[in-house]
């Protein structure tokens, strides 16, 4: 089968996500990347271009160029990625869209919650598939502990704790990476809860196939002359009732990458831990503790699916990343990708953002979440 022809919006020199995007789009061979507006400056697109190892002609200066040059080849690409501070994600895949090319964005979907309902008319006037890159829904057990709820293993959900633990900006936050997550002008309205927290918060919600209706925010900026928030603390309630908790810092000094669910029913509890990416552990009414390997025979079609490798070889982010990329080309070739998250994960969650900023800054307790 033809290979996917993809065009990147960023990922130039210093970049961290662009090179993730790639790797990850090209891993299993269907998805190509074959032009790019790497950067704002000519000459780094150009660098990047050399970096990516594709044609110099389609190292382009500019988006608007690319979309241009693009549209006018007889091997156009196929869809945009866009993998670019926040700031940047409403324009370049407005752009994009109006220009007929389908959309592969990093997350949060936008910078506000205002650009993200202007960005979610964009897609439904142009038709255009679009898909936000929330990576551990991606994960085979991540799918595996979501169609396992979804059958009744734990029964009625009643409470569910999600945490994001990092601690990369308990001092100064310098470098590029910090630069610009910490300056509103380019992150937008939420720090640490548009970073991280968005992704907890689409991972309970994936994961429990239940949505969030009510929550009460303490968002505070840790780090004296922060403008936006590095750590968050959210109690949740779902629609069925169920009680929940989603915490997220960064500045959590000694930890990583420490996204944990842990989800408890009426009969039932699972926990899954994302630097422990191939292991669910499944507690049982009676007492027993199961734990449910990646590669296992039992694993449902979802998480079965997305493996590469017999049991015993892990696999992990970027792998999570491919399978998001390998739903996507599914998408653009006429066929179904349920768990692929698109438009409606994008709103939600930048709905929880606008929300919780603004709860938090007026104490205002509970409120409803709104999309």
């Amino acid at each position: 089968m033809p290979r996917l022809r993809m065009g990147m919006i960023g990922g130039g020199p210093g970049s961290f996500i662009g090179p993730i995007h790639r790797i990850a789009a090209e891993l299993d061979r269907e998805i190509e990347l074959v032009a790019g507006a790497f950067s704002r400056d000519a000459d780094r697109s150009a660098e990047a271009g050399r970096g990516y190892g594709i044609d110099p002609a389609r190292s382009y200066a500019d988006i608007d160029a690319m979309l241009a040059g693009e549209r006018g080849r007889g091997d156009p690409i196929d869809f945009v990625t866009i993998v670019t501070p926040n700031y940047n994600h409403l324009p370049a895949a407005r752009a994009a869209l109006r220009a007929g090319f389908p959309v592969m964005s990093d997350k949060p979907m936008t910078a506000t919650l205002a650009e993200a309902r202007e960005l979610a008319d964009v897609v439904a006037r142009t038709g255009k598939p679009y898909a936000l890159t929330y990576t551990y829904s991606g994960y085979p057990l991540v799918r595996e502990a979501r169609a396992r709820i979804a059958a009744g293993a734990l029964g009625a959900i009643r409470k569910v704790v999600v945490e994001y633990p990092q601690g990369w900006l308990a001092g100064a936050g310098e470098g590029k990476q910090a630069e610009w997550r910490l300056d509103p002008a380019r992150a937008g309205e939420g720090g640490c809860i548009g970073d991280i927290g968005v992704h907890g918060f689409h991972l309970a919600e994936f994961v429990t196939g239940l949505k969030v209706t009510r929550l009460l925010a303490d968002l505070g900026s840790v780090v004296p002359g922060r403008a936006l928030d590095d750590d968050c603390a959210l109690l949740l309630r779902f629609e069925n009732g169920a009680r929940g908790v989603l915490l997220a810092s960064q500045i959590e000094v000694g930890e990583l990458n420490g996204l944990r669910i842990r989800v408890y029913g009426e009969s039932g509890g699972l926990v899954w831990r994302q630097e422990q990416p191939n292991d669910l552990m499944l507690h049982h009414g009676d007492g027993r503790t199961e734990i449910v390997r990646a590669g296992d025979p039992g694993l449902g079609r979802d998480a079965a699916a997305r493996m590469r490798t017999p049991g015993g070889h892990p696999e992990g982010y970027l792998e999570a990343f491919a399978n998001l990329y390998r739903d996507f080309a599914a998408l653009l070739r006429g066929e179904a990708a349920p768990l692929l998250p698109g438009v409606a994960a994008g709103l939600r969650s930048m709905t929880l953002v606008g929300t919780a900023v603004e709860a938090s800054r007026a104490e205002a307790g509970w409120v409803d979440l709104k999309v």
